[in-house]
C-alpha cells in the first residue's frame, strides 16, 4: 500500500485534519490547547485529539465560540451536554494505488482571481465545503468552455506525505464528458511528482465512489462526518 502503510499502524490519515494543522498546513492552524481549526474562510474543520476529554471540549467552545457550527471528520466520541451534534452521513477514506496519472493539456490552474466562478460551480454543484479561501489550501484545476467554468477539483487536507482531492464538480449541462476523471487523473499526476499520495473522502452511496474506484483508488477505511454546534451559553474566552 502507499507510503508503507499497515493497516495496524497509526497512519497521518486516521486524523487527517490534526495530521494536516500539526504538519503541511500549520500555517493555517488557529490552536487552543489540543484542539485546532483552520481559519472561518478556508475550511469548516476543526481537529480533536483522538480521544478527547471534557478539557478538549471546552476548548473546542472557546476556540470556535458560543453558538458555532464546527465540521468533524471521523470523531465518533460523543460531545458532552449542550453540544448539538448533526450526523451529516457516514462515509469512506478512499487512497490512490493504480490511478493512470496524467497531465491534461486543457486543465487550467485556478487562483484567487477564479475564485468567484469557484464559489459559483461549488454552489450550484454542492461537492462539500468550498470557500473564499479554500483555493490556497492546494492546487486547483478547471476545464473552461466557452471562457466558463465548467469542472474543477483541487486539493484540500494534507497530512504528511498524503493530499487529499477534493472539489471534484462538473456543470450539469457538461456531465457525462470525463471531465471529472480527467482533472482528478492531472491532480494525482502533480501530487506524485512532489513524491506524496492522493486520498480522498465521499459520503457512502455517493455515485462518485465507483467513478474512483474505476480509476484507480481503494477504500481505506470507513468514517464518519458530523457537525457539532457549540453551546450558545459557554462561556466567552
Amino acid at each position: 500500500m502507499p507510503n508503507g502503510w499497515a493497516a495496524s499502524d497509526e497512519h497521518p490519515l486516521d486524523n487527517p485534519v490534526r495530521s494536516s494543522l500539526t504538519g503541511p498546513h500549520a500555517r493555517f492552524a488557529e490552536r487552543r490547547g489540543n484542539v485546532l481549526r483552520y481559519p472561518v474562510d478556508v475550511s469548516p474543520f476543526l481537529a480533536l485529539p483522538d480521544q478527547p476529554d471534557a478539557a478538549d471540549w471546552a476548548d473546542a467552545a472557546a476556540l470556535a465560540g458560543p453558538g458555532a457550527l464546527v465540521a468533524l471528520a471521523g470523531v465518533r466520541v460523543p460531545a458532552p451536554d449542550g453540544w448539538q451534534v448533526t450526523l451529516i452521513g457516514a462515509g469512506v477514506q478512499m487512497v490512490e494505488v493504480e490511478v493512470e496519472a496524467a497531465a491534461d493539456g486543457e486543465a487550467v490552474r485556478l487562483g484567487a482571481g477564479d475564485v468567484p466562478e469557484m464559489l459559483e460551480l461549488a454552489g450550484r454543484t454542492k461537492p462539500g465545503p468550498f470557500l473564499p479561501r479554500t483555493v490556497e489550501l492546494g492546487s486547483y484545476l478547471g476545464i473552461r468552455r466557452g471562457g466558463a467554468l465548467v469542472a474543477m477539483a483541487g486539493e484540500r487536507l494534507h497530512p504528511p506525505g498524503w493530499i487529499e482531492i477534493s472539489a471534484v464538480c462538473t456543470d450539469d449541462a457538461w456531465r457525462g464528458l470525463g471531465f471529472a476523471s480527467r482533472l482528478v487523473r492531472a491532480l494525482v499526476a502533480g501530487i506524485r511528482a512532489r513524491g506524496e499520495t492522493a486520498f480522498l473522502h465521499a459520503v457512502a452511496g455517493n455515485p462518485a465512489i465507483g467513478l474512483y474506484e474505476a480509476l484507480g483508488f481503494r477504500l481505506r477505511r470507513s468514517t464518519v462526518f458530523s457537525a457539532a454546534r457549540v453551546p450558545a451559553d459557554h462561556p466567552v474566552g
